[in-house]
């Protein structure tokens, strides 16, 4: 008979219910398989911590995603949000999916014009358009959402050297009831910047508007604000086929839907509060077919949505290093996930689930990370059970950010590993040595090896 591992007693305040001889009667949820492959043999493959991507949650998203819109209008375009996570693999799989690329910057645009994305289905937006990017995406027939008037100037300049005409949308802040409102990017509605863009743009001979675009906030929790965006963008493009007599080919709505994870400091879980694709769709495309814009004359209507995309489909694996008690008797456990992988960490509530069979008795537990910095906390409080040291945690959806916001501080960022849907796994980015940073670094000469000249 196997020696049942030891539980120190503990003491806990009963609050309400049926106590059992621990306190309030608890039911630890326990996670030992990601897509029917188990987590230990994870970890004793790719190491610990590992970030694990699943590909058939990816395909299921988007699919549903796509189908909520598609089901409500007659012009449906999704293009992915590079910086959520531009990982080649992640970023072909929606590729394969139908989705468009959506790029903030030149490595971005690289990056996909190398996945094999035409450059006629890549969206480049952001304030940070060098003169080169503007050329580039010109030449290869990019769509190029404009965010402030020099970089209009600049395009208007640039497109008078060259043969083609620059593809161009404007990006368009406004109140839609939402605070604070994100008035950082792109041409105001309400004190007539955009509507004054739209007038330069089009009388100018080398510059053609295909598009408008908005991007409203991020993890937005009510669908109505999308309706009020859309709605107003659909205004200047009637106002502008009535001035110009000219069909805008698109309305990008952006992104900013809110993923299942519980933001920091809200009262219920994130799975049970936010909107469904369902509730952004019908609310989107509701104000774009009631609005003044003929029906025959209907945009493509675009889509960058990306965390509600990408977070269900990641999770991070990692390892128990130690526990101990604070000054105060609180229980602090450390694991091997520190905040320079898991940057969300700073913004939500992650789930963390042990990997292995252990003790239904928990307790309130801090769980911080292994760096040597005293903000290196992935929960400030959680109800845990007691895991040893080598004991294996998992933490669900992390797809979003984590991979591109990471840092490279104190450890190496580990390797990424994607699940197939045949239960297989592939190493999609290997974890960090030594030589990945020697590679970058120049010693000069004068900084020769000290310690020859002992």
């Amino acid at each position: 008979m196997k020696k049942l591992r030891y539980e120190r007693p503990i003491i806990n305040k009963i609050k309400a219910g049926v106590p059992d001889k621990y306190g309030m009667q608890t039911k630890v949820k326990i996670r030992t398989e990601i897509d029917g492959v188990p987590v230990k043999e994870i970890v004793e493959k790719y190491g610990s911590p590992v970030f694990v991507i699943s590909e058939k949650t990816i395909r299921d998203t988007y699919q549903q995603a796509y189908m909520a819109f598609q089901s409500r209008y007659p012009k449906v375009q999704f293009a992915w949000s590079y910086k959520t996570n531009y990982l080649d693999a992640v970023c072909k799989v929606y590729h394969e999916e139908g989705s468009w690329a959506e790029v903030v910057s030149g490595f971005e645009y690289e990056k996909a014009l190398k996945n094999g994305v035409p450059g006629n289905k890549i969206i480049f937006n952001g304030p940070d358009k060098t003169d080169e990017d503007i050329k580039n995406a010109i030449e290869n027939g990019s769509y190029i959402h404009i965010d402030h008037f020099d970089e209009l100037y600049s395009i208007i300049r640039l497109s008078n050297n060259s043969t083609k005409k620059a593809k161009v949308a404007i990006r368009v802040n406004m109140d839609t009831g939402v605070y604070p409102k994100w008035d950082r990017f792109g041409f105001n509605y309400e004190n007539g910047e955009a509507w004054s863009a739209i007038n330069r743009i089009m009388i100018s001979e080398n510059m053609e508007l295909v598009g408008l675009h908005t991007h409203i906030g991020t993890y937005m929790m009510t669908a109505n604000a999308y309706a009020v965006a859309a709605s107003k963008l659909a205004a200047l493009a009637d106002r502008t086929n009535k001035k110009y007599n000219h069909s805008i080919k698109y309305i990008d709505m952006g992104g900013g839907f809110a993923s299942k994870n519980t933001l920091k400091g809200a009262y219920l879980p994130g799975k049970d509060t936010c909107p469904s694709f369902d509730d952004y769709a019908e609310a989107i495309t509701s104000a774009l077919i009631n609005s003044d814009i003929e029906p025959d004359k209907l945009p493509v209507l675009f889509l960058e949505t990306g965390r509600a995309l990408i977070d269900d489909a990641g999770y991070l694996i990692g390892s128990v290093l130690a526990n101990k008690r604070l000054s105060n008797a609180r229980r602090a456990t450390i694991i091997d996930i520190g905040v320079n992988i898991l940057f969300t960490s700073f913004w939500y509530e992650h789930e963390v689930y042990p990997a292995q069979e252990c003790s239904q008795q928990t307790e309130d537990t801090t769980l911080y990370g292994p760096l040597c910095m005293n903000i290196d906390v992935i929960r400030e409080s959680i109800q845990f059970p007691l895991l040893q040291k080598g004991d294996l945690i998992l933490i669900p959806r992390v797809g979003a950010y984590n991979m591109t916001q990471w840092m490279q501080f104190i450890t190496y960022r580990p390797n990424v590993v994607m699940i197939d849907k045949d239960k297989n796994l592939h190493l999609i980015r290997k974890k960090e040595d030594l030589l990945v940073f020697k590679q970058q670094e120049i010693v000069p000469d004068f900084l020769s090896d000290q310690f020859d000249k002992l």
